[in-house]
């Protein structure tokens, strides 16, 4: 079974695609914590970040780190956060989170709907300073 992850890069159902490669892709969340919030995840369906091979995880890293840099120049935030929790999805993902303290990365103030254009803008502007 496909996790909606995969479905998400399969185009089978949408998403707001802010980078992607063979290995990893990145998407704007439709439950965002904060204004920004992205997740990072490899291609490969693997539940746990502790079982993703090194180089996709480095890779992960990696990714995620230039995607943060982005997201401090878009967003007003102090840092962003790195969140691996893997309990909303068996799929592993990193969550970028623009923060200004640990209020702003409760999973309690998930969105639970979204302006969808507002998202593709977002998606767009993190593109764009990759």
């Amino acid at each position: 079974m496909s996790s909606v992850f995969n479905l998400i890069h399969q185009r089978k159902i949408p998403g707001h695609f802010v980078f992607e490669d063979e290995n990893v892709f990145a998407i704007m969340t439709i439950n965002p914590i904060a204004k920004g919030h992205v997740l990072v995840i490899p291609t490969q369906e693997v539940d746990e970040w502790t079982n993703v091979d090194e180089s996709t995880r480095q890779e992960l890293f990696t990714v995620a780190h230039r995607i943060a840099e982005a997201q401090k120049r878009l967003f007003p935030c102090e840092r962003v956060a790195l969140i691996i929790a893997g309990f909303e999805v068996p799929h592993c993902h990193l969550h970028l989170i623009p923060a200004t303290s640990m209020r702003d990365v409760s999973f309690s103030n998930a969105a639970a709907t979204v302006d969808h254009d507002e998202l593709a803008e977002y998606a767009a502007g993190i593109s764009r300073l990759l």
